[in-house]
């Protein structure tokens, strides 16, 4: 399969990659919610195929994707903005059609967020889109010194709030785990009147999470813009030492590191009385250590051969091009069949069982993008952003 006219294969198959990784932690939160436990807890004695695969999950893509993700957008917007200038004539235009499109992607991700499913990223994503479009036609050095202050001062505040994540007593635990299982009851069995107040909650609060979250979140677009503009994404091939150091990074000093991380993280879903380690502090290195190996995960396929690529090409690429699409669908699929107004299966499925449920739903993305990329240009979604942004063909 080859890319579409003006299209690259690469950034369409990092964009299936991605929608995927998600769905491989966002599955669990369809289920415990976006603000308990992410995934759940064990009986006493848990099989040990669960307690890998949440190892698994936890290492390879908790906050792995989302920033490959947010970087892809960066990019995207680059190569919009720029082809909206081309189009229109001047960047004043070129702004204001991007801007239009931004308007619709924050009501696309209110909706999501009330009425599907409260973990939405597309609202966030939009508001800031909107604060870094005045840096459209910027100069580089003019993005990259507004990526480094912002990425100090994110840094800055993260170090401060290590303090604030230490662990309490057992009388804590219980009553947060009991906390815990009485959200997991009400998405998993409530009706549709009892999810619908707990997500419009969970939403409203993460909406303030996403507040803090902004200067991460536009770090990873000026990342993504930067590496279009200096041709790291466009034209790989040219800057394969480059890539090589990223992945050497990104593998060899993110891997060992999230393995660790996971392992405690493993440790307290199966125990979460547990003292040996301080989980919030390997939740913060997660968080830290996960962009760097997602870093590696883009350098490998950077680097990828030609073969591999149009390998991955016929299978991922047209879930990339329909990664709106895909990316609402998921969240259709996965509260219908693990929540309680649906099917409920999420109060019964095992770890092993959710992600055998991930992989189901996401071969069948697979063979529907493939599908319906046979008969037109656009995801639906895709078009219908296009066509409410008013946006040139």
């Amino acid at each position: 399969m080859s890319a579409k006219p003006g299209r690259l294969l690469q950034l369409d198959v990092l964009r299936g990659i991605a929608v995927f990784g998600i769905l491989l932690v966002n599955i669990w939160g369809f289920a415990w919610g976006t603000l308990s436990l992410r995934y759940g807890t064990l009986p006493a004695q848990p099989p040990v195929l669960d307690q890998l695969v949440i190892f698994g999950v936890a290492a390879l893509a908790q906050f792995k994707f989302y920033p490959i993700f947010a970087f892809l957008f960066g990019a995207g917007f680059a190569l919009q903005t720029r082809s909206l200038k081309r189009q229109l004539g001047s960047w004043e235009q070129a702004q204001a059609a991007y801007r239009r499109r931004l308007h619709w992607l924050l009501v696309f991700g209110l909706l999501h967020g009330f009425l599907i499913w409260s973990g939405d990223v597309l609202t966030s994503y939009a508001v800031a889109g909107m604060l870094i479009l005045p840096l459209a036609a910027a100069k580089l050095s003019r993005i990259r010194n507004r990526a480094w202050l912002v990425a100090a001062g994110f840094l800055l505040f993260m170090c401060l709030l290590i303090p604030m994540g230490q662990q309490g007593g057992a009388p804590d635990i219980a009553r947060d785990l009991q906390g815990f299982a009485d959200r997991y009851a009400i998405y998993t069995q409530g009706n549709v009147l009892a999810v619908a107040r707990l997500r419009a909650n969970d939403f409203l609060v993460s909406l303030l999470y996403a507040i803090v979250m902004l200067p991460h979140i536009i770090v990873l677009f000026l990342l993504g813009i930067l590496s279009v503009r200096l041709d790291w994404l466009t034209q790989p091939q040219r800057h394969q030492l480059l890539w090589r150091r990223v992945r050497a990074v990104g593998l060899g000093v993110g891997l060992p590191f999230n393995l660790l991380a996971a392992g405690a993280v493993a440790w307290q879903v199966a125990d979460p009385y547990q003292t040996v380690f301080n989980t919030a502090l390997f939740e913060v290195g997660l968080f830290a250590g996960g962009p760097v190996l997602a870093a590696g995960y883009v350098a490998a396929l950077m680097l990828a051969g030609p073969f591999m690529l149009r390998w991955l090409a016929v299978w991922l690429a047209p879930v990339g091009r329909m990664a709106l699409s895909n990316y609402l669908l998921q969240s259709v699929i996965g509260t219908w069949l693990l929540q309680g107004p649906g099917l409920g299966w999420g109060a019964t499925l095992r770890p092993a069982e959710m992600l055998g449920l991930a992989v189901l739903i996401m071969a069948g993305q697979v063979l529907l993008s493939r599908y319906w990329l046979r008969h037109f240009r656009q995801g639906p979604m895709e078009a219908l952003w296009r066509r409410l942004a008013r946006l040139p063909a």
